[in-house]
């Protein structure tokens, strides 16, 4: 079975490494961090704080964006894309369960992110290390900020898998990426700003809105990050909560694997019933 998921996860990092596509995101990834560490000098001499907290504070808030939509993109046709091209029969004849399809397509693809992550991140890390603008605590925030937004990014890979096995074109699947990027990583943030404002009687900022904010994954990771530094006043708005949660931060790693199990067991279910 091992060898199996690590076959097909072996060739989806093969595949994800001569992408272009994921080179930019590479690129992309370690030309934002680098310009927010150099922003970042500034601040870091106001206030007394080291500038690679600063630094990973922002870049908490920049991946909730970022890894979202790089996760969703490398998903989206993993089933319908197969279905699209007329191989998903081909793969099904073989010695493969669709639950070793399935697992070694999202190990493949975590490696793939990762990778990404580790050089576009890492590389300002180990530069700001470097220049002494950092310390070994700072490092060790860096490496938090890389492993929790793999997790973020396995989250919204279950999410695109669910998508890509709802429909049998890339196109269609595609779409609802965008969609789902939209709605889980904009305007849920912007709809709970908005019952903020109309809540006249506290109810939902005090018993309600902390725990709206950990159950989306984007946010759970902000919360999480920024509660572990202590810095969620350098960065301000929603993810000033981070805080003042009534539960620990460890909850909102606990929200995101939730999240992720869940998503996959959709995407388990929904595999098994494709006639391809």
């Amino acid at each position: 079975m091992f060898t199996r998921i690590l076959t097909v996860a072996g060739q989806e990092l093969r595949l994800g490494l001569r992408n272009r596509w994921i080179m930019l995101a590479t690129l992309i990834l370690a030309a934002f961090s680098l310009a927010l560490a150099l922003l970042g000098s500034t601040p870091a001499g106001t206030l007394g704080v080291d500038r690679m907290t600063i630094t990973v504070a922002s870049l908490a808030s920049l991946s909730v964006y970022l890894v979202p939509l790089i996760a969703l993109l490398l998903a989206f046709d993993t089933i319908s894309g197969e279905i699209d091209r007329g191989t998903l029969l081909l793969i099904f004849s073989c010695p493969i369960s669709r639950t070793e399809f399935l697992l070694g397509k999202a190990l493949g693809h975590l490696m793939v992110l990762t990778v990404a992550l580790v050089v576009g991140y890492g590389s300002t890390g180990l530069l700001l290390y470097a220049v002494d603008a950092g310390s070994p605590a700072g490092l060790v925030d860096f490496v938090r900020l890389i492993l929790t937004s793999a997790a973020l990014g396995l989250a919204f890979l279950a999410v695109g898998y669910v998508l890509s096995a709802l429909t049998r074109q890339s196109s269609t699947s595609a779409a609802l990426a965008i969609g789902a990027w939209l709605v889980l990583v904009v305007l849920y943030d912007l709809a709970l700003l908005g019952l903020l404002v109309t809540d006249t009687g506290g109810t939902f900022s005090a018993h309600v809105f902390p725990y709206a904010m950990v159950l989306n994954p984007a946010d759970a990771f902000r919360l999480f990050n920024l509660a572990s530094l202590g810095a969620s006043s350098l960065v301000g708005g929603m993810a000033g909560v981070a805080e003042s949660l009534p539960f620990p931060p460890v909850a909102a790693l606990a929200s995101i694997a939730g999240v992720t199990l869940f998503a996959l067991g959709l995407a388990l279910a929904r595999i098994r019933r494709i006639t391809p």
